[in-house]
């Protein structure tokens, strides 16, 4: 059968359309909007209007390439932004009336529990998925999990808490992330963290990118590319004392993701130094893929 998965992250909207065949996914098409939820959550916790009104029309658009691409089924989820909204429930409802789709908000343990099931192959590894209102770090081998958590600490929300102009600036927020992860970290290091880490997201991707000098679509060099730390903080550094509009310019970045990525490699960086992990690989997977499994391939 052939089904779709449509994701309402806090930073982006994406969709996987993929058939199910063999017990095995094979991807049919994927798409993406950058639509920003958990930039417009307001002062008490509630999505805007406008907001609202946007995601029903790319839901809604969202929907239709994947009937018109032989979805026969056609799953909706939300993550950090939407399960962090006081009026999450209206913002389901007013999807529902506007799509005929019904949200499954997932908790944080099961947001981290699809991006593992999406990134990671039969060995024991260690995940990292950094979005834009929270990161999930998860430890496991198939379906069992052995650690799986998800922080308070995403790329937008940082952004939106402390601005970064300046390499110092981009340092501070790394240790703003290490206070967030500090309550985790004496957890983790006692699970014996493993050697294999795969790392989900934005991030990533434009890390593996702009390490190679190479666009931000060229997914065949990037899904796989073992990043280092040094890389890691090279590309924070770089950037953090690069202009905006400059930044935007750069072939290896997305021009949606120049103002929030810096906060995602801060994020990056402070988690590979407290959990010492040396190298990463960089996955072009995630909880789109383990929500597609976790539905039929169990």
């Amino acid at each position: 059968m052939r089904a779709a998965a449509i994701g309402i992250g806090s930073n982006s909207l994406r969709m996987l359309v993929a058939d199910v065949k063999d017990a095995q996914l094979h991807r049919v098409l994927r798409d993406r909007e950058g639509l920003r939820v958990f930039a417009a959550l307001d002062d008490h916790g509630d999505i805007a209007e406008a907001m609202i009104a946007q995601a029903c029309r790319s839901v809604g658009a969202m929907a239709r390439r994947a009937r018109d691409n032989g979805a026969q089924t056609i799953h909706l989820f939300a993550t950090s932004a939407v399960r962090d909204a006081r009026n999450q429930q209206a913002f389901a409802e007013w999807l529902y009336a506007a799509t005929g789709l019904r949200l499954t908000i997932c908790t944080g343990e099961t947001e981290a529990k699809l991006s593992f099931l999406g990134a990671t192959g039969p060995e024991r590894s260690g995940m990292i998925d950094i979005g834009g209102g929270s990161t999930e770090i998860v430890i496991g081998q198939g379906e069992t999990l052995e650690y799986a958590e998800s922080l308070q600490m995403g790329a937008v929300r940082l952004f939106r808490a402390m601005p970064i102009r300046t390499v110092k600036e981009a340092h501070a927020v790394v240790r703003r992330a290490g206070e967030t992860l500090s309550a985790e970290k004496t957890k983790i290091v006692a699970l014996h963290t493993p050697d294999n880490w795969v790392g989900v997201g934005g991030t990533f991707t434009t890390a593996a990118a702009l390490s190679q000098n190479i666009p931000w679509d060229d997914r065949k060099r990037i899904h796989g590319y073992p990043i280092t730390l040094e890389q890691v903080t090279a590309v924070m550094e770089r950037l953090a004392a690069m202009p905006l509009p400059q930044r935007m310019k750069l072939p290896g970045l997305q021009p949606q993701r120049a103002d929030i990525i810096v906060h995602g490699l801060a994020i990056l960086k402070c988690v590979m130094e407290e959990l010492s992990i040396g190298t990463i690989a960089v996955s072009e997977y995630g909880n789109l893929e383990g929500f597609l499994k976790w539905k039929y391939l169990r």
